[in-house]
């Protein structure tokens, strides 16, 4: 298993949290463009806004309904979920399709720390530093058929070790799905740690998609299935309110939630009387994915 970082920064495992703190040049984008040119729109609060969340922010407020509604429920529960040893299903439009141990991908992906920008759709916002590998790089492994065009994800489901699920909050379990070229986009990135650790339950351990600039809850946790398809897969917010959450849900700050408006952000960790920050198209990555949507009206598309 090899490790480093993006932008082929020095980096040891046994680097201490503080260290992430002090890095001002860590990977935004895909061509490790530079935080200031990234943030320009963002003005004096730029700096602030690329400073990593603390580990106990980053991990007591979550969302992960399979744990409860609070944002400090999975915190509190999340433990119940056994994560070793643990398998992925990669299945349909592939050329390998079968039953992997994450040890087995692990071993064969080369690990990336990276530092993004996360943006929920409830509009607040984190900066986290994710420890994974391209899903770009799974998917090779496994081989995509020619007409594969989604990517679909799936959630563990295991009522005894997960109180949210008694609970019709969603229909279980919670799926995602990405277009193919969405998938292979190299900002996309499975996690499987934090803070150079590894991933925490509440935060979707063992393994979780992360795709920085889409809202939050396109970032599916502890996936178990991973299907290649020709049509666009079904999910779990979109079903459950195709008026509020559509299947793309980049971040927006034109196009409003039906119920509030999207054009700022609370950033988390920011004092009780912190003002709001606008939210950039994107989330900031423009530079990097906006052609992948050229054509397209992204207020329908939303």
């Amino acid at each position: 298993m090899a490790h480093r970082w993006k932008n082929d920064l020095t980096f040891a495992d046994a680097t201490p949290l503080d260290a992430y703190l002090h890095r001002r040049t860590l990977l935004l984008g895909a061509a490790g463009a530079g935080l200031a040119a990234m943030a320009a729109p963002l003005a004096a609060a730029s700096d602030d806004m690329l400073t990593p969340n603390s580990w106990d922010e980053i991990t007591t407020y979550n969302n992960y309904y399979e744990f409860g509604v609070k944002k400090g429920d999975p915190a509190k529960h999340a433990h119940r979920l056994t994560t070793a040893p643990w398998t992925v299903t990669v299945d349909g439009l592939v050329d390998r399709p079968g039953e992997y141990e994450l040890t087995d991908i692990m071993s064969a992906m080369t690990i990336e720390d990276r530092i993004y920008r996360l943006r929920c759709v409830e509009a607040w916002s984190m900066v986290v530093p994710w420890r994974g590998f391209e899903l770009a790089d799974l998917l090779a492994m496994v081989g995509v058929k020619d007409g594969a065009r989604y990517v679909a994800f799936e959630t563990a489901l295991r009522p005894d070790e997960m109180p949210g699920v008694r609970f019709p909050v969603l229909d279980w379990p919670y799926v995602e799905g990405l277009r193919l070229d969405e998938a292979l986009h190299p900002l996309t990135i499975l996690a499987t740690g934090l803070y150079g650790k590894p991933l925490p339950n509440q935060n979707g351990a063992p393994l979780r998609l992360v795709v920085p600039w889409k809202y939050g809850f396109k970032s599916i946790k502890s996936v178990v299935r991973i299907t290649l398809t020709d049509t666009k897969p079904p999910t779990s917010w979109n079903k459950a309110g195709p008026r509020e959450y559509g299947f793309y849900s980049n971040v927006n700050p034109n196009v409003d939630h039906p119920r509030w408006s999207q054009a700022t952000e609370r950033r988390i960790g920011g004092g009780l009387f912190a003002g709001r920050e606008p939210t950039l198209m994107f989330n900031g990555y423009a530079a990097e994915v906006a052609s992948l949507y050229d054509g397209m009206d992204l207020t329908e598309n939303f």
